[in-house]
Formats: C-alpha cells, sequence, structure tokens
C-alpha cells in the first residue's frame, strides 16, 4: 500500500480529536508536485528559493503541530498512570484480603474496573507510538521526493532535526507501555476464569479502542519491518513486548500481528 493511502486509513481508524493533527501529506505532495513540474522554478532561481522556503515553512508548522499534541498526550498519561497505580493501592487497602473492610465481591469488581481502564490506557499509548512513527514516516518520504524531484539537499539536515523533536521521542510512553503490562500481568488473577474475563474486556474496548490499536500494530509493523531499501532515515524494525496482553490482542485480531 502507498504510504498515503496508508496515512488516509490510519486517519480514518483515529479517533475524530486526533485527525487534524496528522501530517498534511497530500498538501505537501501538490507543492512538491508544483515546484518540480513548473521550468520556473529551477534550483537556485529566485523563485525557486521562495517555494523552497514556504515548503521549509509548512514543514515546521508540522513539527510544531506534532510536538503540541503529543506532550499534551503525553503529560495527560503520566497523569493517568499515576491515579491507575493510586486506585490499585487503594483498593487493595480497602477491600483486599488485608485490608480495613475485606470485601470479595467489591475487591474484583473494582479490580475489574482498574483492569479495564488500563487495558483502554494501553491501547491509546500504543496509538500514540503509531502517531509518532507514522508522522516521522511522512516526513520522511516527503523530504525524500522533495530532494529527488527538485535537485534540493532538505532531507538529511531536516531529518537530522526531527529525531530531537519531542514527538520522535516515545522512550517514556513505551516505558509506560511495559509498566501496564506489567500490571496486568502481576497484580490482576490468572486463574483460568479471571484471564477470559480479561480477553472479554479487551473485546468490549475492541469496539473503540481495541479496533485501533490492532490497525495500529498492524501500520508499525508494515513501516518499521527491516527490508532491502532501508535506509539511515528508516525507522528500527518494530519489537514490541511478548506479554499475555499482546498476544490476546493477536488472539481476537482479524489479521494476525507479526512480532
Amino acid at each position: 500500500m502507498k504510504f498515503g493511502k496508508r496515512l488516509k486509513k490510519q486517519i480514518q481508524e483515529s479517533f475524530p480529536e486526533w485527525r487534524d493533527n496528522y501530517l498534511s501529506y497530500k498538501k505537501m505532495k501538490k507543492l512538491v508536485k508544483l515546484i518540480s513540474g513548473s521550468p520556473m522554478f529551477m534550483n537556485g532561481s529566485l523563485e525557486y528559493g521562495k517555494v523552497e522556503a514556504e515548503f521549509v515553512y509548512l514543514l515546521n508548522n508540522e513539527i510544531e503541530k506534532f510536538n503540541g499534541f503529543f506532550m499534551e498526550k503525553e503529560e495527560d498519561f503520566i497523569i493517568l498512570h499515576e491515579e491507575l497505580q493510586q486506585r490499585i493501592k487503594r483498593v487493595v487497602e480497602l477491600w483486599g484480603p488485608n485490608g480495613t473492610q475485606p470485601s470479595k465481591v467489591d475487591y474484583k469488581e473494582e479490580m475489574a474496573k482498574i483492569r479495564r481502564t488500563i487495558v483502554d490506557f494501553h491501547g491509546e499509548m500504543v496509538l500514540l507510538v503509531n502517531y509518532s512513527n507514522i508522522n516521522y514516516t511522512g516526513l520522511a518520504k516527503i523530504l525524500k521526493k522533495y530532494d529527488k524531484r527538485t535537485g534540493g539537499l532538505l532531507r538529511l539536515p531536516f531529518i537530522q532535526k526531527v529525531l530531537e523533536q519531542p514527538f520522535f521521542t516515545t522512550d517514556l510512553i513505551s516505558k509506560l507501555v511495559k509498566e501496564c503490562e506489567r500490571i496486568i500481568d502481576n497484580v490482576f488473577p490468572t486463574e483460568e476464569e479471571e484471564a477470559e474475563k480479561a480477553k472479554e474486556a479487551i473485546i468490549v474496548v475492541g469496539e473503540g479502542i481495541f479496533r485501533n490499536t490492532v490497525a495500529a500494530l498492524l501500520t508499525m509493523q508494515e513501516i518499521r519491518k527491516g527490508s532491502s531499501t532501508e535506509s539511515p532515515f528508516s525507522l528500527p524494525p518494530l519489537n514490541m513486548p511478548d506479554s499475555d496482553l499482546i498476544r490476546s490482542l493477536q488472539l481476537n485480531a482479524a489479521v494476525p500481528i507479526v512480532q
């Protein structure tokens, strides 16, 4: 699938409030076509310089857009992660076996709610990692088109700048994803009956985030897989954690997610 179609599909499958924050790939592609298709835009001419400045301006605006959205979501996730840990602590201290008001029924009911929230939270963070990946890939591709069609040399210096941007740095989000999986694996019951309930929770989320998360994982796998055309601008191959949660997503996905 060509990148433009993949990006369009990804945007359609994303949350409505996320859609305006993706790369304006189609708009930038049209500008590149305009520059390279007109004889007046010869490299080194005054007209070429003006259009190149417009193109760079658009690129910088896109990066500011990515950074603003990514950092806002990242801050929200950090806060939610802390709140989830506090919720678990309160439930254990109140209704757990050694709590102040032990209640097996209340404990299981509240922990089930928290588990569903964590699955939801995990899915959103995977989507944010995918947001970073697909926008970086789009920038790399549009810069490649620009250099190829105009003879310009924007790609290398611009990508070096992108690698230092907040939206590209997903280490913290990846850490929170793994922490969510650790909580799912270690905090919640693993008996067969409870495991089935966990899968049901994931399927329920499937009406929204589950479907989008699976699509995001498949997209990341596709754009990050190693190939004969790999270059210094390529993202590394995807290496998702081998957790029960990821395996559950694989079991319930219409198309298998290859790790």
